[in-house]
């Protein structure tokens, strides 16, 4: 190895071991973590956080990279990799160091303080802590902007490159346009489709061996994974050799296995990266649009599929004989791809789920660029559920409070849902052209999808981004049209739609 990336490499075990540590603090703190342990433990990450800055930004790091740029014989991994973590560097550098301590101190306490106020139906309780996750995430956009870019821009670009507000609201704008209106269609079609067989009578303990069993068919591989419980299901990766995914438990038994499927495919995204940049700048998922892109690919685009039910449906039978055995798979497909608008995101249909996205980055917009009274935000929520859904909210936890994100001062990261369906779609009709993608399904050669997207999508980890591996697999840039086509495909044939 040059010796001069050497020297850059071994810094970058050391940011990546502290890095390794955060994340296992984080998978600790929503998964096993007793619940008085909260305000001491977000010292040891505030600490460690302030660690990590200090590795990225200091002269030591700096020189090397500098070093690293003079070299003409890296290869063209390396050189990635340095440009990586120049990236890094800079993202951090202009942050002062005690604000970045007190910000990660902060969020680590903030997801506890959420999880209360959401349990306790209190939002006057989280808002105050979320004025301050807000306060610190704007003033760390004021500080990376660029001249003339907005604050917004600033956050969107952290979870998905090349994708501005200006380009964001064309496609909300078009989903908008094309996605009421046929939710609306089926509405007033007034087709009954029932679904009550799912909700009831599913022991927890039947529903893990199912969640279990999903996940390895769909090829999450538990030498190199784990899955747990947690209130909000979540994926982490601490490399490409171990991964944790999570799951929750509901009365309402799909909800759970779609969930597990979903986070599946995040893990299989993170399972696949090559070795070679595992552990690395580069090593993980180039964005949260395409991470979103895989999960909700396996969860709706695969599973919600009667072909991938065909060779299986008889094991769910299996499991739950007083449920389904006298359901047909027909009634079955039916009923997990029912249309219904409801209030959580987390429990959508597939037609809805993107309305849902748009909501939140609506107001994100408002949060962030028009310093709107958070006071404000439940009943502006509950405005936006009503008039693109046509439900209203009554409870916090099933409007404002719902979700874990803004706690983690992930705003700029909702939109990354959205685009991951359409992100999706456009490879799924890709790669109808390549394989015959249903019969795959109901062969049970799954496996062969899968390996299609890992030598396609995951194996390159950051070293490329989300449009440009759009672009080298199905030959064109983002079309969202790909997903509409999908959605009026599939409803209208479900709906009986002319």
């Amino acid at each position: 190895m040059n010796k001069t990336y050497e020297a850059l490499s071994s810094l970058l075990e050391r940011t990546m071991a502290l890095q390794t540590s955060l994340v296992l603090f984080e998978w600790d703190n929503e998964t096993l973590a007793p619940e008085d342990a909260g305000s001491y433990t977000s010292r040891v990450i505030g600490l460690l956080s302030q660690e990590y800055y200090r590795n990225i930004t200091g002269d030591e790091m700096e020189k090397a990279i500098e070093a690293c740029e003079k070299e003409e014989d890296l290869h063209d991994v390396q050189r990635a990799i340095v440009k990586a973590a120049k990236e890094a560097r800079e993202d951090l550098i202009c942050i002062p160091a005690e604000e970045y301590r007190d910000n990660a101190q902060l969020v680590a306490e903030a997801g506890r303080i959420w999880s209360k106020a959401k349990k306790d139906e209190d939002f006057d309780s989280f808002a105050p802590t979320l004025e301050k996750v807000i306060g610190f995430r704007k003033k760390f956009a004021s500080y990376r902007k660029k001249e003339g870019q907005k604050l917004y821009d600033t956050m969107l670009n952290e979870f998905e490159k090349d994708f501005n507000e200006e380009l964001l609201d064309e496609f909300f704008n078009q989903l908008k346009t094309e996605i009421v209106p046929l939710l609306k269609e089926i509405m007033e079609k007034g087709k009954t489709i029932d679904d009550s067989f799912l909700i009831g009578g599913y022991p927890v303990d039947k529903q893990k061996k199912m969640a279990e069993f999903l996940a390895e068919y769909v090829g999450f591989d538990f030498k190199k994974g784990v899955l747990s419980v947690s209130a909000h299901p979540f994926t982490t990766n601490l490399h490409n050799h171990d991964v944790r995914i999570t799951t929750s438990y509901h009365d309402k038994m799909d909800v759970s296995m779609f969930s597990v499927i979903h986070e599946a495919g995040h893990g299989l995204y993170e399972l696949g990266i090559s070795d070679e940049i595992t552990q690395t700048p580069l090593g993980q998922g180039t964005s949260m649009g395409m991470h979103e892109s895989q999960s909700r690919f396996f969860e709706n685009i695969i599973g919600r599929n009667e072909a991938f039910w065909e060779p299986i449906y008889g094991k769910l039978i299996e499991l739950y004989p007083d449920k389904l055995k006298d359901i047909p798979l027909k009634k079955f497909i039916e009923a997990i791809n029912k249309v219904e608008p409801n209030f959580i995101r987390t429990e959508a249909d597939e037609l809805t789920y993107s309305l849902h996205i748009l909501i939140r980055y609506e107001l994100e917009k408002m949060i962030i660029e028009e310093d709107i009274d958070l006071k404000e935000l439940p009943k502006l929520w509950a405005d936006k559920y009503e008039e693109y859904l046509g439900v209203r909210p009554q409870k916090f936890s099933e409007g404002i409070l719902q979700d874990i994100h803004w706690s983690q001062s992930s705003f700029g990261y909702f939109p990354s849902y959205a685009l991951g369906n359409a992100f999706g779609a456009q490879l799924y009709y890709h790669m109808k052209k390549e394989m015959d993608f249903d019969e795959l399904l109901r062969t049970g050669k799954i496996s062969v999808i899968r390996e299609y997207l890992r030598e396609h999508v995951h194996k390159y980890g950051k070293m490329k981004t989300s449009r440009e591996i759009l672009k080298d697999v199905t030959g064109e840039d983002f079309n969202p049209d790909y997903f509409i086509q999908y959605l009026k495909e599939k409803y209208r044939k479900l709906y009986d739609l002319s």
